[in-house]
């Protein structure tokens, strides 16, 4: 067994690791960079190395700084985690050469499904089913479009070497293909360093299920079932669950044995995923699921399968890394219950779901729940990685319980003042069509509007609020405020203002003014509102926007596409902006006029730099 272990990551999949790590009594080494100095996963860690600068591509993203602190600290192997160098298969060929035993597949099989249009070909091979599309090598921009025509609008258009929903377009018009393959090549390069794509057929009704499998070093290859991954905004995952719901068992079987054939076509060993897309227009069948990729680490989403088979697949990584058989068979493998994981991310959905960084002064995560996180109150979230705070994951007997858990776990989360999307996920997890069953992937984009928008506040909690906002008697906006008592007839009205700018007037019949307090911070289903109150006569409502569009965190302009004084309609893009590892595009407002711009493909600019002003037409 193992006995030392470097952990090439950082945040919430490195403290994950460390702890399966220390119940193993295996030393840990953590890794970090300037910004994470002070981590928690530096903290848990037995041993911790700094690495380098803030920037990924300076720390976490240079495999020879890690192989030397290996050396240098005497470990014996290296877990990749996700993401960073995890599926780079020169790396862990520069590991295995070094002396250093690999906690992932083998370098062959990293390549051999590390590129899309190659591991179909081979999936094809294989017998596995793919999605119709082009995967040529031919890469001209005008026969790429020619292709999408055969193919038939919508079409996909995906980084080969793509992952986690970068470089990924979806384009449903002919005369969009070429801005949307530009903009998914800027991002493929920035990304991955290969900015070849292909071209899929987009599936009207998709669902994303994709099954675990593991194999060890003895041939040997199970599959631990499938997750439903169908909730997703811009491609990226938002809640999983497992098992997928409408999941039959001749259709498990048989999508369950194409993922054995895809790992045991590139002779795989470790932890790793089949990925498929799902026409659900006349349900789950076999015969409408289509491989789409392997990846080939562990997945973000582990926990849900961990939850309903009992198994602790980083355990089972370090297990097979240090020659052991697969603890167990297939026939020994099996569902329990339901699980469902929901990624609590530092975005404002309010704002188009823009990352939202800054000092986590206040930080409750749910204790009735499994919690992977990789903060903790007094941090902070850094411009310069992933912004997840956590993932919230709830097991239940059965799926309607486990949603239950889930949404209780998520009332209970409160952060402050980073925004997150946790009302979002509330919001999700009440939605018809998920409480039925009935996902797929479109169903964010469709409902988005109604999805971020925040429930109202309760009559009980606008009433607690104010009585602890109560200044003495005859200051503040109070009517009837003279003589409170305890459980009175209601006789005094507060108004209260949140951050939105909405004032709402409440009745007291219960207030106590001994020690008064300048704000209050309300959590409700997820969402945070800040109360204060309102000194302002008629001051009902948000304040308007007035056409200052601001970076909202440090990035750099790659694209921008009006000119001052050029007229815009509300929505229009105005220019691009690269930041956290994403494109973020930012559009007018309202119907307007450009009156001032300040920004400059290729600039880099800090967080609230004035980027455009657009002048409201009617003025």
């Amino acid at each position: 067994m193992i006995q030392s272990l470097l952990i090439a990551n950082r945040g919430e999949i490195a403290c994950r690791i460390i702890r399966t790590a220390r119940a193993m009594g295996i030393r840990t080494i953590a890794v970090y960079s300037d910004a994470d100095a002070n981590a928690l996963h530096v903290r848990m860690a037995d041993d911790a190395v700094h690495i380098g600068a803030s920037a990924a591509r300076e720390s976490y993203l240079v495999g020879e700084k890690l192989i030397d602190v290996a050396r240098v600290t005497g470990a014996e192997a290296i877990h990749p985690g996700y993401g960073f160098l995890s599926e780079n298969a020169e790396f862990a060929q520069r590991v295995i050469s070094a002396g250093i035993t690999w906690v992932g597949p083998n370098p062959a099989s990293i390549t051999a499904m590390g590129l899309k249009d190659a591991a179909k070909q081979l999936m094809q091979q294989a017998g596995v089913p793919v999605t119709p599309g082009y995967m040529g090598s031919n890469q001209d921009a005008g026969f790429l479009a020619i292709q999408a025509d055969g193919i038939g609008y919508p079409v996909l258009i995906k980084a080969v070497a793509g992952g986690g929903g970068k470089g990924m377009r979806l384009v449903e018009r002919p005369e969009d293909f070429a801005d949307a393959l530009a903009s998914c090549r800027r991002e493929a390069a920035a990304s991955f360093g290969n900015d070849h794509v292909l071209i899929e057929k987009y599936i009207q009704r998709p669902r994303h299920i994709e099954v675990q499998v593991f194999g060890d070093s003895h041939g040997q290859i199970v599959h631990l079932f499938e997750r439903d991954c169908s909730l997703q905004r811009r491609h990226q995952k938002v809640i999983e669950e497992a098992p997928a719901p409408g999941m039959d068992a001749e259709t498990r079987e048989a999508l369950c044995a194409a993922a054995v054939r895809a790992a045991k076509a590139v002779d795989y060993v470790g932890a790793g995923t089949i990925e498929f897309i799902a026409d659900a227009s006349e349900g789950l069948r076999a015969d409408r699921i289509w491989f789409m990729e392997m990846n080939t680490r562990l997945q973000v989403e582990h926990p849900v399968t961990e939850a309903i088979t009992g198994v602790d697949l980083v355990e089972w990584q370090l297990r097979i890394a240090s020659g052991e058989r697969l603890p167990m068979t297939q026939d020994q493998l099996a569902i329990n219950g339901w699980a469902m994981e929901a990624r609590l991310y530092a975005e404002d959905p309010e704002k188009g779901f823009l990352p939202s960084i800054g000092k986590l002064e206040h930080l409750v995560l749910p204790d009735s729940l499994r919690v992977d996180t990789g903060v903790e109150q007094g941090g902070e979230v850094s411009p310069f990685y992933d912004p997840m705070i956590a993932k919230l994951i709830a097991h239940g007997t059965t799926r309607d319980e486990a949603i239950a858990r889930l949404e209780a776990g998520i009332d209970d989360t409160e952060v402050w003042p980073v925004k997150t999307n946790a009302g979002f996920l509330g919001n999700l997890l009440r939605h018809p069509e998920f409480l039925s069953g009935d996902v797929d992937t479109g169903l964010i984009g469709r409902d988005g509007d109604e999805l971020v928008h925040p429930i109202e506040a309760e009559v009980d909690e606008l009433t607690e609020v104010a009585a602890l906002l109560a200044a003495s008697p005859g200051e503040g906006p109070w009517s009837g405020a003279l003589g409170f008592r305890l459980n009175a007839a209601p006789h005094a009205v507060a108004r209260l203002r949140d951050d939105a700018g909405t004032v709402y007037e409440v009745s007291l019949s219960e207030v106590n003014a001994a020690e008064p307090a300048r704000e209050i911070l309300a959590f409700t289903g997820g969402f945070a509102r800040r109360y204060t109150l309102d000194r302002h006569e008629g001051a009902h409502g948000g304040v308007a926007g007035d056409g200052t569009i601001l970076s909202p965190m440090p990035g750099r302009i790659i694209a921008v596409d009006v000119t001052a004084g050029q007229a815009v309609t509300k929505g229009q893009k105005l220019l691009t902006l690269e930041a956290m590892k994403m494109e973020h595009t930012l559009t007018a407002p309202f119907d307007g006029v450009v009156a001032e711009l300040n920004a400059v493909a290729g600039a880099q600019v800090q967080v609230e730099a004035l980027l455009v002003r657009i002048q409201d037409a009617a003025s």
